[in-house]
């Protein structure tokens, strides 16, 4: 699905490729809706609790009433491929920790527990608000998974609508960290003002989707490359040849060894290039993101957005 867009150039602030300036991230905010509204029964309010430990808990959530719109997560490939264990953590972690209602995990391929299905199975409790709204789980844009969703919700028997993607955000990069520091490839801590000695001197990201969803994640390859303090690019997993010439670009640039991050959660079918990706590149890699608690919160987060956009409009 990647195009040469995916290979990396120069590094512009330890990140980024093709010499191309990397727009700043921001974070998410939620939009501001009157509480005279009628549509702002449906919006989650905010709760705040006693933090609990963790670097990745907040002091905040979302509190859903029970009456709000369903939270489906859409989830590439069918429901018998390996890592369907990871949406199904997420919706717990979802409920649990932000929302306080069950999330559906619905699949995009296959007839075991569709996304088509989990939709067709739920009621149109109010006429005046979706009974629906669905999360690609993706770390960025992807054409065919957006299509696939889109799809899911226009044939839905009740009114839905369709979130964007998690990413990118500042906490895929904080994701992208942790699961490096796992594998060894990288510290855990982060130290400002100071080079950090790591398994890895030189990174790549390789993430699944076309050469919109590599300019996008090099966002993200930006905030790792600040994380990390080491120079990151950022190339499609579909494309092998773009792979292997930003492992080139960070030897020739004078990175000693050089590590894959995956900007992958798992169920995508993507994940079964990476091993051959960095073997051709000559790297190590780690695994995916995985159930991390930072995906949650930003599952929470494109539901909020979603659910405010549609009452607004």
């Amino acid at each position: 699905m990647g195009g040469n867009e995916g290979a990396p150039g120069a590094p512009q602030s330890q990140a980024g490729q093709g010499g191309r300036p990397t727009p700043g991230p921001g974070g998410v905010t939620m939009p501001a809706v009157s509480p005279e509204s009628q549509a702002s029964e449906a919006l989650p309010s905010r709760r705040h609790r006693v933090p609990r430990g963790g670097r990745h808990r907040g002091d905040e959530s979302f509190l859903l009433p029970p009456s709000s719109p369903t939270l489906v997560l859409a989830v590439p490939g069918p429901a018998r491929r390996a890592g369907i264990e990871i949406a199904a953590e997420l919706a717990r972690l979802v409920e649990i920790e932000h929302t306080g209602q069950p999330a559906h995990v619905g699949h995009l391929e296959g007839d075991g527990a569709s996304l088509r299905a989990v939709l067709a199975g739920l009621r149109q409790e109010r006429p005046d608000e979706p009974a629906a709204v669905v999360v690609p789980l993706s770390t960025g844009p992807d054409p065919v998974l957006d299509a696939a969703v889109r799809d899911a919700v226009a044939a839905a028997p009740v009114r839905a609508v369709a979130a964007g993607p998690l990413g990118p955000h500042p906490l895929i990069a904080e994701a992208l960290h942790d699961r490096l520091a796992d594998a060894g490839l990288a510290r855990a801590d982060r130290i400002r003002k100071m080079t950090m000695v790591t398994a890895a001197s030189g990174f790549i990201v390789a993430t699944p989707g076309d050469a919109t969803a590599v300019r996008q994640a090099e966002v993200t390859s930006v905030l790792l490359a600040s994380r990390l303090a080491a120079p990151v690019f950022t190339a499609s997993l579909a494309d092998g040849a773009a792979i292997k010439a930003a492992a080139e670009q960070l030897r020739v640039s004078g990175a000693a060894s050089v590590a894959l991050a995956p900007h992958l959660i798992g169920p995508e079918p993507e994940w079964e290039l990476v091993a051959a990706a960095s073997a051709a590149a000559g790297a190590a890699y780690a695994a995916p993101l995985g159930a991390h608690p930072a995906l949650a919160r930003l599952a929470a987060l494109r539901y909020a957005e979603a659910l405010s956009t549609a009452l607004a409009d």
